[in-house]
């Protein structure tokens, strides 16, 4: 991951230009690369990004993140990972087997 300050952003837009640490030239992001983030950007932050490029053969910012700020797609799937996800799910589980049962029995 390259690490590099978020210099310009256009909230109404919803992008803008990363001055990356190494001193290269900026590089174009939008809010479509931080994805799952639990809010959006602003000058200052710093971001967290790989970089690719796009159809027009320009490099933009890909797979990014803010630094301290939270993500929330990998929350969600943190919680089936955890006791009560787990339990939640044998219930379920549970539930569903009774009420075939129930339905296998009636006659």
């Amino acid at each position: 991951m390259i690490k590099g300050v978020l210099k310009t952003w256009k909230e109404d837009r919803g992008f803008g230009f990363i001055s990356p640490d190494d001193g290269g030239k900026d590089i174009f992001i939008h809010i479509s690369a931080l994805k799952g983030t639990s809010r959006r950007p602003v000058t200052g932050d710093v971001i967290y990004y790989q970089v690719a490029r796009d159809n027009r053969g320009k490099y933009k910012a890909v797979n990014a993140y803010i630094e301290g700020v939270e993500i929330l797609e990998e929350k969600a799937a943190g919680f089936l990972n955890t006791r009560k996800g787990i339990v939640l799910i044998v219930l379920a589980l549970v539930a569903i087997a009774a009420v075939v049962v129930a339905l296998n029995l009636a006659p």
